[in-house]
Formats: structure tokens, C-alpha cells, sequence
């Protein structure tokens, strides 16, 4: 069996060549047990999730596929799953492997002894930084993992529609309608990803309809972003073919987009988790209509809480029952996707297979790919250490030089807006606050000041806003991860420390950094600026301590130090945020003013 890393349209439609009348024999004689099979996985409860059923028995498995549940199977291996229970491995509907800061090497070495088997991966931040060739390292980093000659983790890589995410700021690439359709001829691209520019689809912009449309001609997915588009807005959008969403923010709304006919993502990452609102909203007539996701989930949590385990893990607590829960992994992901036998476990889908202790604490003891051992006891049992990093994702941070004084703010006696972050999540409200006649010092107040440092050119653009609650005091938080575009991203209360902030990732060629009155600290993301080709252990335990830094610098709970702070550039999620061109206000489309000179209510 070769590794395949990707599964596309045209591949489910013409069925795999090596699935011919010689191997079919050879499946059939290993199901009526005429031949040894493979593998055969004996003393587990075998979970069903077309009939949410345990069956006790065998899981006989042959050239990677399962050919019969049963008793009295043989092996020419054996493997005793000592009474746990087989699911269908687990899969993730949308993630950016990039938010991890981990290599697609490193990636794998933490997620797939957690259940995972595949993902739909949206190379969105390195595509941004690096054009093409960033997705094209994603494949190939991952293509080369082998397990026993079995790729161990399966990757559908969508194309980045939003390069830039908006009109209004500065990115590393820009892939446009006619890009966009060259791109998705290609079979490296399984779909279109996450069509974040909404304003755009709903006001008819013809670049990006071309992108859309490419994607339909091609007969590939296209997957969605659409936080807070509900009535007439969501039925233009579904209209023009978006297939799912993951940006629900109450059960509400995703009860709203699933009767629209909509795939709604559970997401459970870093920073950013719609779980609680979200499973309020389902119920066994609409369960088969949701999916589970991470979407941005960094190094920390991947180690200690786990990857798409951790969200079954919370389901279950918050009430969900185990079936549904199972299925937001496994079959409704296949079907959402076209994605042809997999998802579950039955003759002629592939053996990818998760042993877990039970159906509430999900702990996964073992993990089959195709048939093969690909992980024991939290182990990959795949080499991870040898890092692919070509020279087109480095070297990708240029700055131009700046000074504190670049981030002074002056008030003329009006009103400064600021951005008010939410708890857990992305939106920012919109508040005001009086403006000094003169500088503004916030050292002291509940206010930082937030800036935005255009990374890939040396423009020298540079914006400015104010972040209100955040609680961080004392020196400067700096990283060169911002969505979208990935432009350096500073935030603090001192404008000497802010600009040494820059200083370091330039230096660095991208990290993160944590300036203090009592020193510094830096830690290098040499791929792209994005991620680290460092061993898993190093980039948890130092990613792990300049969080720590950031919290014991007063950033409350309720933001994740760094991972909240990247999100407050992101033009695509209301309300106000901050781009290297100045502050934006989604909801108006346009650049804002920080200060109104106008009297404004504060209520």
C-alpha cells in the first residue's frame, strides 16, 4: 500500500486502482476466513455508529481495510485490546496546523497518539506569509512521516481563499480569482477554505465569486466563515455554495444555519471555544448536521488536554451524549466531506482504528492507520524528528526599524475608541474613553496600548489601537503570529519596551517575546515566523513559559496571553481590530478613526 495524503473528489469517484477483482478476492477469502487476514484486533467492544451499538468480537483487517466483525479470526498479527472499546479514529473538520507553532512533523507527534487520523487543514497563516509554497511544505512535511510504509495521518488540504483576508491590509502573498482557479486544478488542493471575506460574498464582489466558482467547476468543498450572518445575509451566503461554519457564537445561530442546510463546527481550541453555547443546540433530529473542530490549537494544550479527544471529553461533561458525540468525529466529518470509507468501522472502510478506555474520558491507548500500529500508550511510533524546512519559509520577517516613539498616541480632548476583548472568545466591543490633550500614558489604567507591525515588506506600517481589560501591565507581549496577514503583533503599556519587542522577533526571524522589568525573553519561529522546527518538548516548554510570563504580567483569565492577542488583528471577526494600516471596524467595512473628536455617550 502506498500513503495517501489526500483525498479528493475525483479520487472517491473513480475508487482506488489497487482495488481490483484479485485484492476483492483476497478481502473475501479473509471475511469467509479461507485466509489469514492482516490483523486482527480481538477482545475489544467494537463501537457501531450507524446503530450507536457495542459489539464484543474480532476487527479483522487486510490490506488496510476491514473485511469482517466477527469471532474466531486470525492474524499474522494479533493485537489484544484487553476490553477497551474501538472507535472510529478521529477526525478534525478544520484546523490551522500553523496556530500549534509546531511543525507538521512535531504536529503529528502530539495528535495522533490522541485518536487523529485525519484533518481538513486550512494552511491559511503560512500561505499568507509565503504564498503557494507554504501549503506545498505543509504537504510534503507530512507526506514524509511513514509508518511501517503507511503514512499515519491522512491531510486534506483546503486552498486559502482569503490571501489577504481583506483589501485593507498587508500580507505576505495575494491569490486572487484567476489564482484561485489555477490552484484548485491541482490535486494537492482538496477544497476551498474558509471563505472568510463574507462581506465580499454578500455584496457580489466578482474576485471572489470566481473563487467560489472555481471550486464548484472543480467539484471540491468550500468551507465557510461567517460569524453572526443569520437571516436573508445567511441564505445569500449558503446560496452561493459555502458548505460549512464554524464561527456560531450562540445555539441559536447554529441552529439557524443547520436548518439552512449548513454544517456547523464545534470548535474547541486555544482561545476561541464555541462548545458550550454550541451544544446546547443539538438534539437527535439535527445531530448528524455538526462536527467537531480546533481550528487554532497551541503546542501546550495539544500535550496536556489533548486534540479532538479533549473536545469529546467536554461534550460528554456538558451533557451530550456519547453517540452524538462520536459521530461529530467520524461519520458526519466522511459525509460532510464526500470523503468515501472511512469514519466508521465496518467491512470495506479503512482500519483506522482508536482504543479508548470508555465512552467519558476518551483516553486513547492505541491508534491503527490503515491497518498499521501508528501509536501505543500516548507514543508515536513514527519518525518525527527529521524536519523538512526548504528555504521558501524562511528568512520571511523584514521590518523596518522602529522607535518608542512610534507608538506614542496623542489625544486632542476627545474620545479614544477601544476595543474591548470577550472572554474566551474573538469578538471586540467597541467602548470609549475620554483623550487627553497631550500623550497618553497608560501604565497604570486597564488600558494597552496594541500595535501592528508590517512584517513582510519594511514599509514601515505601523497601526495603533487600545485594548481595554486585557490586565497585562509591566513591559510589552510581542509575536510575529497576527491573523491574518501575520504581521507583528505588540502589546503593552510601555512604549520602550514595545519597540525592543520588535527588535527581538526581527532578530529572531519571527517568535514571541516578552519584554519586562525584569528582563527578556524570546523564542524564534524560524518557519515563517509562524512555527518551530524545534522538538516538541522544547516548543511546549518555552512557548508554556512566556505564557506563564504573560500571566504573571496580569493578563486575566479568560485570554490565553499570546493566542488571544494574535486574534486582535483579524479584520474578519467583529467589531473593532487593528491592522498595520490602522483600526478597522468590521461592521462599517472601513478604517476608523482612534479618537472622535465629537462628544459620544458613554452608555
Amino acid at each position: 500500500m502506498s500513503p495517501v495524503l489526500i483525498f479528493s473528489n475525483s479520487v472517491a469517484k473513480r475508487g482506488e486502482v489497487w482495488y481490483n477483482i484479485i485484492t476483492m478476492k483476497h478481502l473475501i477469502n479473509c471475511a469467509l476466513k479461507r485466509e489469514d487476514c492482516d490483523l486482527v484486533i480481538k477482545n475489544g467492544k467494537i463501537y457501531n455508529v450507524f446503530t450507536a451499538s457495542l459489539e464484543e468480537g474480532d476487527l479483522a483487517i487486510t490490506e488496510g481495510r476491514i473485511v469482517a466483525i466477527g469471532h474466531g479470526y486470525h492474524g499474522k498479527r494479533e493485537y489484544d485490546a484487553k476490553g477497551r472499546i474501538l472507535l472510529p479514529a478521529f477526525m478534525d473538520s478544520h484546523i490551522h496546523i500553523e496556530s500549534s507553532m509546531l511543525s507538521p512533523e512535531a504536529w503529528a507527534a502530539l495528535a495522533v497518539p490522541r485518536g487523529t487520523s485525519l484533518v481538513v487543514a486550512d494552511p491559511h497563516e503560512i500561505v499568507n506569509v509565503c504564498g503557494v509554497a507554504g501549503a506545498e511544505y505543509i504537504k510534503e512535511a507530512f507526506s514524509r512521516l511513514s509508518c511501517e510504509g503507511v503514512q499515519p495521518l491522512d491531510v486534506c488540504l483546503q486552498l486559502p481563499s482569503c490571501v489577504p483576508a481583506t483589501p485593507f491590509e498587508t500580507s505576505g502573498a495575494c491569490l486572487g480569482g484567476k489564482e484561485t482557479e489555477e490552484e484548485l486544478a491541482r490535486p494537492l488542493f482538496f477544497g476551498l477554505g474558509e471563505m472568510m471575506n463574507f462581506p465580499a460574498v454578500l455584496s457580489c464582489d466578482e474576485d471572489v465569486l470566481k473563487k467560489i466558482g472555481a471550486a464548484h467547476a472543480a467539484g471540491k468543498p468550500v468551507d465557510g466563515h461567517a460569524p453572526d450572518v443569520m437571516g436573508e445575509a445567511l441564505c445569500a451566503y449558503r446560496a452561493a455554495g459555502i458548505l460549512t461554519d464554524h464561527e456560531s457564537n450562540s445555539a441559536e445561530e447554529c441552529r439557524e444555519k443547520v436548518a439552512r442546510g449548513m454544517y456547523v463546527q464545534i470548535r474547541c481550541g486555544s482561545s476561541a471555544n464555541n462548545l458550550s453555547d454550541a451544544v446546547k443546540a443539538i438534539d437527535a433530529d439535527n445531530y448528524r448536521r455538526f462536527l467537531l473542530c480546533s481550528d487554532d490549537k497551541n503546542a501546550k494544550d495539544l500535550s496536556v488536554r489533548g486534540h479532538i479527544d479533549d473536545a469529546l471529553r467536554r461534550l460528554v461533561k456538558e451533557g451530550l451524549p456519547a453517540k452524538y458525540a462520536i459521530a461529530l468525529t467520524t461519520l458526519n466529518v466522511a459525509e460532510c466531506y464526500g470523503l468515501k470509507d472511512i469514519g466508521a468501522l465496518a467491512p470495506r472502510y479503512f482500519a483506522n482504528v482508536a482504543l479508548v478506555d470508555n465512552l467519558e474520558d476518551f483516553n486513547v491507548s492505541a491508534v491503527f492507520h490503515r491497518g498499521i500500529l501508528v501509536a501505543e500508550e500516548g507514543k508515536a511510533l513514527f519518525e518525527t524528528e527529521n524536519r523538512y524546512l526548504p528555504a521558501a519559509v524562511k528568512s520571511t520577517v523584514k521590518v523596518k526599524a522602529v522607535t518608542a516613539e512610534d507608538f506614542k498616541i496623542v489625544g486632542h480632548g476627545g474620545k479614544f475608541r477601544v476595543m474591548e476583548v470577550q472572554p474566551h472568545g474573538l469578538y471586540t466591543a467597541e467602548k470609549f474613553v475620554p483623550a487627553p490633550e497631550g500623550e497618553l500614558h497608560v501604565k497604570g489604567t486597564d488600558l494597552n496600548k496594541l500595535a501592528v507591525v508590517e512584517r513582510h515588506f519594511g514599509t514601515g506600517n505601523i497601526g495603533l489601537g487600545l485594548v481595554k481589560g486585557y490586565g497585562f501591565h509591566g513591559g510589552a507581549l510581542g509575536i510575529s503570529v497576527a491573523h491574518d496577514s501575520h504581521n507583528l503583533v505588540i502589546l503593552g503599556d510601555d512604549d520602550n519596551a514595545m519597540a525592543r519587542c520588535v527588535a527581538l522577533l526581527e532578530e529572531a526571524g519571527g517568535g514571541m517575546a516578552v519584554v519586562s522589568e525584569a528582563g527578556e525573553d524570546v523564542f524564534a519561529l524560524d518557519i515563517a515566523g509562524l512555527m518551530s522546527s524545534a522538538p516538541v518538548e522544547e516548543v511546549v516548554a518555552r512557548t508554556g513559559k512566556l505564557q506563564e510570563l504573560g500571566r504573571q504580567m496580569g493578563v486575566k483569565e479568560g485570554y490565553e496571553p499570546f493566542m488571544t492577542m494574535i486574534f486582535l488583528s483579524l479584520a474578519v471577526i467583529p467589531k473593532l481590530k487593528v491592522l498595520d494600516r490602522g483600526l478597522f471596524d468590521l461592521t462599517k467595512w472601513s478604517f476608523v478613526p482612534l479618537e472622535e473628536p465629537q462628544t459620544v455617550d458613554l452608555k
